[in-house]
C-alpha cells in the first residue's frame, strides 16, 4: 500500500479532513467521510462501520489505475479484465 493511501485511511478512520497530493478526505458529519481524487468524488466511507459506497459514475468515467488503487485501499473490490472495470464482480 502506498504511503498516501495509508495517510488517507488514517484520515478516514478518524473522519478528519485531510489533503495529500491528489487525494482529499472531507468529513461530512463526523461519522461519514467523502474521498476525492483530483477533486473528483470517488467514494463515501462510514468511519464507524467501514462501509464504502463507491461513486460508480466517477469510476466509470475515470477507471484509472490510481482511482482503482485508492478504492481498493478503502476496501472496495475493484478489478479490470480485458479492459472492462468491475465493482464487486459486476461491470460498471
Amino acid at each position: 500500500m502506498r504511503k498516501i493511501e495509508t495517510q488517507m485511511l488514517n484520515a478516514v478512520s478518524t473522519c478528519s479532513t485531510w489533503h495529500g497530493s491528489n487525494t482529499t478526505v472531507s468529513s461530512i458529519d463526523g461519522v461519514n467521510c467523502a474521498v476525492y481524487l483530483h477533486n473528483n468524488h470517488i467514494a463515501d466511507v462510514n468511519s464507524q462501520t467501514g462501509f464504502v459506497m463507491v461513486n460508480k459514475y466517477t469510476l466509470r468515467k475515470w477507471p484509472s489505475v490510481t482511482t482503482k488503487s485508492r478504492l481498493r485501499a478503502l476496501g472496495a473490490k475493484v478489478s479490470t479484465c480485458k479492459g472492462v472495470t468491475y465493482l464487486d464482480n459486476v461491470a460498471v
